[in-house]
C-alpha cells in the first residue's frame, strides 16, 4: 500500500501537469457561482480561499528578488477581483433571501466590530479609503510611471546590450535573454498600469455593493419581512458589513501586494534581507533612538512602559550589532597578521624572457591599474579573454592569448595597443566614469559630462558619472563602461589586423584540427601541393578582406582542386572566394537579404584590364595619375553619399579586374568591400545604387 507521503507527491505533481486544465475549470466555476446561487457553507470555504490566496500574494510580493518571477501578477489581480466580486454577488444574493450568509460573514459582522453595525461601517469606511485613497493611487502612478519610464530606455537599454555584445562580454544567446527581459519588463508594467485599475474599480464596485445590500435589506426586511426598522437594520446592516469586511481584507492585502511589487527597486534580495541590512544594520543608530525612546517616557503623563519596554529592545539591538561588527573586525584583523609576508627579494629573471615580443599587448598608464583588479566590476582580464574568444569563433582563426601590463611612461588615463612590439592605437579612459555617445546628436552640454571623442570609431562623446546614467539613456545615449570602450576598440583593431595575427603555427595548428575530422583532404595538399607557408598566404588575403575563415574545410579543398594547376596566391585566392560565394554574399548582404552595389563602366573595367602588369607580387594596374586620382575621388565620394543615406555599398566588378580594383582603393577605402560576380549567388537580390565611370570626381 503507498504511503501517504507518496500519494501527496502524485497528486501534486499531477496538478501541476495539469495546471493548465484546472485553471480553466477554475475560471468556468468563478463565471458560475455569479449565475447558480450557492449554500453558506460552500460561501465559508470560498471566502477562505480567498483570503488565503490574497496573503500568498502579499507574501509572495515580500519574497521574489524582481518584479518578473511575478509576471503573472496582472492576470491574478484580474482573476482575483473577479473571484472577489463573484462572492461578493453570492453573498448578497443570500443576504437579501435568506438574511443569512454563513458563519464567517456572522462572524466578522458580531465578533470584529462587536455586533455594532455603526462601527462596523466606520471601520469598513476607513479601510475602503485607505485602500482607495493611499494604496490603489499610490500603486496605480508608480506603474503609470514605471511604464513609461521603461519603454523610453528600452532604446538605450538595447543598445547597451548591443555594445556587451560587441565587446565579447555576453554571448548571442545571453544577448537575446537579456534583450527579452527588457520586452518583458516593458509589458510587465504596461500590464500593472491597467491592472491598477481593476483595483480602484473593485473598491468602487465594494462600497455600491454595500450601500445596495443595506438598501435592499431595508426593503426586504420590511415590506417583506415584516421586520421594524430597528429589526432590519441590525440584521442586513450587520451582514452586508460583515460581507463588506471580509471582501476588503483580501482586497486591501492584493493592493498592497500590488503597490509593493511596483515599488521593489533591488534586484539580489528580498524585501525583508534589504530591510534588515539597510534600516537596522547601524548600530548607532538604534543606539539614539533609544535614547530618545526612554527620555520620552519620562516626559509626564506619557506611559513610562511602553517607551522603556522599545527603549530596552533597540538598545539591545544595538548592543548585539556593535558586538558583532567588534567580532568581525577582530576575525579579519587575526587573518591579516596569519598571512604571510612577501619575499621582497626579486627572482632571477632569464634574459631570454626579455627579448620575446608578444604578438598583441595593451599598455595601460597607472591610473587605468584597477581595471584589472578582480575586486573592479567587470574584470577586465576576463572580458578580454571572453573577446578574443568570440573573435576566435568569428573569424574562423586562432587568436594568441593578450598580454596586458602597466607602463609609468604612458600618461594616467591612457592605454596603448601595440601589434609586434609597435603601437596601433591608442585611447583615453576614465575610470569611475561611464561613456555616453548619441547617435542623435544630444549637445554635451545637455549632459553635463566631460567632452571627449570615443576612441574606436573617433565619434563625439562624454565622460559622465553613473548618476547621469538612467538621464542620458532616456535621451537616446548609448553609455557603456570604461572596460567596455577598451574591448570594443581592442575587438575593431584585432579584425581589421586579423591577418597579420595568423602565422604559420596558428595556420599548422587550424589544419591539424582539420585533420582530425577530415584527414583526406590535408594528406592530399599538403605537403604534396602546398605548403603551411602557401596555404597561410591565401588565408591571410581572406581575412585582408574580412572573409571569415569558419569553413577553413571548404577553404582546403577548392586549393587541392586548383593548385596542381598554378601556385599564384592571388589566382588560389580568387578560387577559394568564387568557392564562398554564398558566405561572401550573405556577409555583405544588408537585412533582407539585398545586395546594395557600385558598378563600374564597362569602358573603364576595359581601361583597367588593358593597364594590368603582372609583378611577381601578383597584378596591378597601372593607370595614369590623374585617372587613378579620379577613380578614388569618384569612389570616395559615391560611398560617403551612400553610407549617409544608411547604405553600405560593394562595389561589383567582372573576375578579372576585383583583384587590381581592390588594391587601387584599398589605401584610402580599406573597408569598402570589392567583389566580383563570381562570388554573387542567385537567391541574393542585387540593387545597382551606383556607377563608377572614368570622369567620375
Amino acid at each position: 500500500m503507498p504511503s501517504p507521503l507518496t500519494v501527496s507527491r502524485g497528486v501534486i505533481t499531477s496538478i501541476f501537469k495539469n495546471a493548465d486544465v484546472i485553471a480553466a475549470m477554475a475560471f468556468v466555476f468563478i463565471i458560475a457561482i455569479i449565475i447558480i446561487p450557492i449554500r453558506p457553507g460552500m460561501l465559508d470555504v470560498m471566502l477562505v480561499i480567498n483570503l488565503t490566496l490574497a496573503l500568498i500574494i502579499v507574501l509572495m510580493t515580500l519574497i521574489v528578488t524582481e518584479v518578473l518571477q511575478l509576471s503573472t501578477f496582472p492576470s491574478v489581480l484580474l482573476v482575483a477581483t473577479l473571484f472577489r466580486l463573484s462572492l461578493n454577488i453570492s453573498s448578497t444574493r443570500l443576504i437579501l433571501t435568506e438574511a443569512r450568509a454563513g458563519d464567517v460573514i456572522n462572524a466578522f459582522g458580531e465578533f470584529v466590530v462587536g455586533g455594532n453595525y455603526v462601527i462596523g461601517l466606520v471601520i469598513f469606511v476607513i479601510i475602503t479609503v485607505v485602500q482607495f485613497v493611499v494604496i490603489t493611487n499610490g500603486a496605480g502612478r508608480i506603474a503609470e510611471v514605471a511604464a513609461r519610464f521603461t519603454l523610453d530606455a528600452m532604446p538605450g537599454k538595447q543598445m547597451s546590450i548591443d555594445a556587451d555584445l560587441n565587446a565579447g562580454l555576453i554571448d548571442e544567446n545571453e544577448a537575446r535573454t537579456r534583450r527579452s527581459k527588457i520586452q518583458r519588463e516593458a509589458d510587465f508594467f504596461g500590464a500593472m498600469d491597467g491592472a491598477s485599475k481593476f483595483v480602484r474599480g473593485d473598491a468602487i464596485a465594494g462600497v455600491i455593493i454595500v450601500l445596495i445590500n443595506i438598501i435592499g435589506g431595508l426593503v426586504v426586511g420590511m415590506v417583506m419581512g415584516g421586520m421594524n426598522f430597528e429589526v432590519a437594520a441590525r440584521t442586513y446592516t450587520l451582514l452586508t458589513v460583515g460581507d463588506g469586511l471580509v471582501a476588503t481584507i483580501p482586497a486591501l492585502l492584493v493592493s498592497t501586494a500590488a503597490g509593493m511589487l511596483v515599488t521593489r527597486t533591488t534586484g539580489d534580495k528580498s524585501f525583508g534581507k534589504d530591510f534588515s541590512a539597510q534600516f537596522l544594520g547601524v548600530p548607532k543608530v538604534l543606539a539614539i533612538v533609544a535614547a530618545i525612546l526612554l527620555s520620552m517616557g519620562l516626559i509626564p503623563d506619557l506611559p513610562f512602559l511602553p517607551f522603556l519596554v522599545m527603549s530596552l529592545a533597540c538598545g539591545s539591538g544595538a548592543f548585539l550589532l556593535m558586538r558583532e561588527e567588534q567580532k568581525t573586525g577582530l576575525k579579519q584583523l587575526e587573518a591579516a597578521e596569519q598571512e604571510p609576508e612577501e619575499d621582497v627579494a626579486a627572482p632571477e629573471e632569464d634574459i631570454r624572457n626579455l627579448m620575446k615580443t608578444d604578438l598583441m599587448e595593451i599598455e595601460i598608464g597607472y591610473n587605468l591599474v584597477s581595471l584589472t583588479e578582480k575586486t573592479e566590476e567587470g574584470e577586465l582580464l576576463q572580458r578580454i579573454t571572453s573577446a578574443r574568444r568570440r573573435l576566435s569563433t568569428e573569424l574562423g582563426m586562432i587568436i594568441r592569448a593578450i598580454r596586458i601590463r602597466d607602463n609609468l611612461q604612458l600618461p594616467p588615463n591612457t592605454y596603448l595597443i601595440k601589434l609586434k612590439g609597435n603601437e596601433i592605437a591608442r585611447g583615453d579612459l576614465r575610470p569611475g566614469y561611464l561613456l555616453a555617445l548619441n547617435p542623435e546628436g544630444v549637445p554635451p552640454e545637455e549632459l553635463g559630462g566631460i567632452p571627449t571623442m570615443e576612441p574606436t570609431f573617433n565619434l563625439p562623446a562624454v565622460w559622465i558619472s553613473p548618476a547621469q546614467k538612467d538621464e542620458a539613456e532616456l535621451k537616446g545615449c548609448t553609455v557603456v563602461d570604461v572596460a567596455t570602450v577598451l574591448i570594443t576598440h581592442l575587438t575593431e583593431i584585432t579584425s581589421s589586423h586579423a591577418h597579420e595575427l595568423l602565422g604559420r603555427q596558428e595556420v599548422k595548428e587550424m589544419v591539424d584540427m582539420v585533420r582530425e575530422s577530415r584527414p583526406t583532404v590535408v594528406e592530399e595538399l599538403i605537403p604534396e601541393l602546398m605548403s603551411v607557408g602557401d596555404v597561410q598566404k591565401i588565408l591571410q588575403n581572406l581575412l585582408r578582406e574580412n572573409i571569415p575563415l569558419q569553413d577553413l574545410p571548404s577553404i582546403l579543398e577548392t586549393l587541392a582542386d586548383h593548385a596542381a594547376s598554378t601556385r599564384a596566391p592571388d589566382l588560389l585566392t580568387e578560387y577559394v572566394r568564387q568557392s564562398m560565394a554564398r558566405t561572401i554574399s550573405a556577409r555583405f548582404a544588408a537585412e533582407g537579404g539585398k545586395l546594395s552595389v557600385i558598378t563600374i563602366d564597362p569602358a573603364l573595367e576595359k581601361h583597367i584590364a588593358s593597364s594590368l602588369q603582372e609583378t611577381m607580387h601578383g597584378s596591378f594596374p597601372v593607370l595614369e595619375p590623374e585617372v587613378s586620382q579620379r577613380i578614388v575621388q569618384g569612389i570616395s565620394s559615391m560611398v560617403e553619399k551612400l553610407r549617409n543615406r544608411g547604405l553600405s555599398p560593394v562595389v561589383l566588378t567582372s573576375p578579372r579586374i576585383r583583384l587590381p580594383f581592390r588594391r587601387l582603393v584599398e589605401r584610402f577605402l580599406p573597408d569598402l568591400p570589392v567583389i566580383s560576380l563570381n562570388e554573387v549567388v542567385p537567391q541574393v537580390a542585387v540593387e545597382a545604387v551606383g556607377v563608377l565611370k572614368e570622369n567620375e570626381g
